[in-house]
């Protein structure tokens, strides 16, 4: 397969072109059959939509997307109806997402399309990676899935799935690594459209069998070919679990101070944010925080706003 490379990184496995080739088939046709109704699937979504759920599902579960990107979308069907808003109406209309800044970078992102693009979303590569708040993964995924392009996508799931299939190691590296984008790449179909149909199809496989604690092989269309489950499934080195509590944490706090703000339709006093906090060296760290990260607009007299 052109472009395909031999791995010499223990990360990585040999791959010759058919190797990678009796993959494509039948998780494409598992995917065919078992992918799930997403509305950012539809082709009805377009390029927008696409990119809203690629931010709105970074580190968020889907069914916690879902309520949330439809009214986004209802609300601001292209990207220049979101870019003719105040950040602040972003942030509020996020809700409980979590990681509220990722509203603000796509509120940019809106602009930039909106005065860079003539309002649609480009189909180049280049373009969308030049926009704010657009990395290697969501400008790969929004080329593959919107428009059709052959990009390597690599999130959680696709990698955990070329780790084991491909590498025979349980878990891929904490941070993607030149050996996985390599592999990735070596494993893309040819044909633009498969690859395109390949990129969402073994994102689906480890979402939902190939997942990180509860591996299904007995459902994988690829089992009897993977290299981890064919070398005995040996154990390694898990992710980490997220340990840490949310109660009382500093995040907790920002997400209290921000839902008094985004219910609130006019500056909030100071007063209001005391209200929700009794430890005020933890408040006013948290609030500081806000405003440093743009998230909220200090004004005078002690009043406080999402950002206008």
């Amino acid at each position: 397969m052109p472009g395909s490379e031999v791995m010499t990184d223990t990360t990585t496995t040999d791959l010759v072109p058919a190797d990678a080739a009796s993959l494509h088939g039948p998780v494409i046709a598992w995917f065919d059959q078992h992918a799930r109704d997403l509305p950012w699937r539809r082709p009805e979504a377009g390029a927008w939509g696409v990119m809203v759920s690629e931010f709105m599902l970074q580190q968020t579960p889907v069914n916690r997307v879902l309520p949330v990107y439809e009214q986004w979308l209802a609300r601001w069907p292209r990207p220049a109806d979101l870019a003719a808003e105040a950040p602040g109406e972003a942030v509020r209309a996020w809700g409980r997402l979590g990681y509220p800044r990722r509203a603000l970078r796509l509120h940019g992102a809106a602009q930039a399309i909106t005065e860079r693009h003539g309002g649609d979303v480009p189909s180049d590569h280049a373009q969308l990676l030049a926009l704010p708040g657009i990395g290697e993964y969501t400008a790969a995924a929004v080329a593959s899935f919107a428009y059709g392009q052959r990009h390597a996508v690599l999130d959680t799931n696709v990698r955990r799935v070329f780790a084991r299939a491909a590498t025979g190691i349980q878990y891929p590296p904490t941070a993607t690594t030149a050996a996985e984008r390599k592999l990735a790449r070596a494993l893309l179909p040819d044909d633009e459209s498969t690859a395109s149909r390949w990129a969402a199809a073994s994102m689906e496989l480890g979402a939902l069998v190939c997942t990180a604690r509860s591996e299904e092989c007995g459902r994988c269309p690829i089992a009897d070919r993977c290299a981890w489950r064919l070398a005995g499934k040996p154990a390694h080195e898990g992710p980490a679990r997220r340990g840490q509590t949310y109660a009382g944490t500093d995040r907790q706090v920002r997400g209290k101070l921000l839902a008094v703000l985004r219910e609130a339709r006019g500056p909030v006093p100071q007063q209001s944010l005391d209200a929700v906090w009794h430890e005020p060296v933890q408040r006013a760290r948290a609030l500081d925080g806000l405003v440093a990260d743009g998230l909220v607009e200090p004004l005078a007299d002690g009043l406080y706003r999402l950002p206008a």
